[in-house]
């Protein structure tokens, strides 16, 4: 695959058709001012060779690209053709301008403290040559012009060379730049991931475990003098780790709540409700609004932080009463949980992230702003908790 860059083929072009056409016409004159002798031998065999050495060169030893040093066979080549065009230049003087090819080349391919004093050594060459065939009084330009045209094309050429190494360095630190936002991204995917994941384990089979643990205990204590009462605690086990394994295979599968795969949102809270519903806690469900679809990312945060918030509740809060109420307006969903538990301080201002502790709160926060919502906890000792999350639905778009 040909990697050059389309600009440097067609200058590349150029210069060889320059180099051609100056070629023939330094022969024409040449022929025209030398008729006859060995010198005219000598001179047609030196164009001919310095014709097949610049060929042969460019097929041969191609010049370096920008940004990599010569190799040696092209330095050999260059040094090769150079030295041609000075005993060309002693024999057939009409050869003085075939050197611009050489010029450029040099140019290209050596570095700037060594191609500027190569281009003044072959400038002084081709006034010399001028000066040696001039006929009558010296012309000023023959002295003036070669050296002139000489520094503007070194001093473009330079600078050029000298911008293409800067963009080269502009791009190598763009394209490192953009593998480390890459590398970054990856990572902090990597750990936004791992974080949404603690919070559907804890949401969810953890919740389920411990409330095994809790019913498998209450069974324990229970067995020798109320088995009825142990039966109906080990049943309640074994439906909950019936819905666990079935969560589990959801989650395997594609990380959806399970009780969302045939249900509405205010179907699976009703659900919910009923399940924690036990000896000692009552927890109700209202719907306040007209059901319709929802986002599926929204159902399964509102799901997660009511699951979140009723382990809360049954764990820590010690209430007799909840009730979940799930708010549909044309903008916004909310979802709120309330109980009449015992409560604690809170560190900051109600919905601050100080005013929050342990690992479910957190994690309940996290979904909220995962969806583009916000969470807010009311609580004081003796006055129960309230766990607010409201989700917007339309996305407003930004004022031009």
């Amino acid at each position: 695959m040909d990697h050059t860059d389309p600009d440097e083929r067609w200058l590349g072009a150029i210069v060889h058709g320059a180099f051609f056409l100056l070629l023939a016409s330094s022969f024409a004159r040449f022929l025209s001012r030398d008729q006859g002798g060995a010198r005219t031998g000598w001179g047609v065999a030196l164009f001919a060779f310095f014709c097949l050495l610049y060929v042969l060169g460019h097929l041969l030893a191609p010049p370096p690209r920008p940004g990599l040093p010569p190799t040696r066979r092209h330095l050999v080549w260059l040094g090769s053709a150079t030295a041609v065009w000075v005993v060309l230049l002693v024999l057939a003087p009409s050869a003085t301008w075939c050197v611009m090819p050489l010029l450029f080349a040099g140019l290209h391919a050596l570095p700037p403290r060594i191609a500027v004093p190569a281009a003044a050594v072959l400038t002084a060459l081709v006034v010399l040559s001028e000066i040696r065939v001039a006929d009558g009084p010296l012309n000023p330009n023959m002295v003036v012009a070669p050296p002139a045209v000489a520094a503007v094309a070194t001093a473009v050429l330079v600078h050029l060379q000298r911008q293409g190494a800067r963009q080269r360095v502009l791009i190598e630190d763009l394209v490192r730049t953009r593998h480390e936002l890459a590398v970054t991204e990856r990572r902090a995917g990597v750990l936004a991931e791992r974080q949404r994941l603690s919070a559907e384990i804890h949401d969810t089979l953890a919740q389920e475990l411990s409330s095994q643990r809790m019913l498998l205990q209450a069974a324990e204590r229970v067995w020798e003098t109320g088995q009825d009462a142990a039966r109906e605690h080990v049943r309640a086990a074994a439906e909950i780790a019936s819905r666990g394994l079935a969560e589990a295979r959801r989650f395997v599968h594609d990380l959806a709540p399970a009780d969302l795969a045939e249900r509405s949102l205010a179907e699976a809270l009703g659900e919910l409700a009923r399940r924690e519903s036990g000896p000692g806690l009552t927890v109700e469900f209202r719907l306040d609004g007209e059901q319709g679809p929802l986002p599926e990312r929204v159902a399964a945060a509102l799901l997660r932080i009511a699951q979140g918030a009723l382990a809360n509740v049954r764990e820590h809060a010690a209430a007799t009463r909840a009730a979940l109420t799930l708010t549909l307006l044309d903008d916004q969903v909310s979802l709120d949980v309330a109980d009449n538990g015992r409560g604690f301080e809170q560190a900051g201002p109600p919905g601050s992230e100080a005013s929050t502790r342990g690992h479910g709160l957190p994690a309940m926060r996290i979904r909220a702003r995962q969806v583009g919502g916000t969470l807010t906890v009311e609580s004081s000792p003796g006055e129960g908790t309230v766990v607010s999350a409201a989700v917007p639905l339309v996305v407003k778009e930004p004022a031009l």
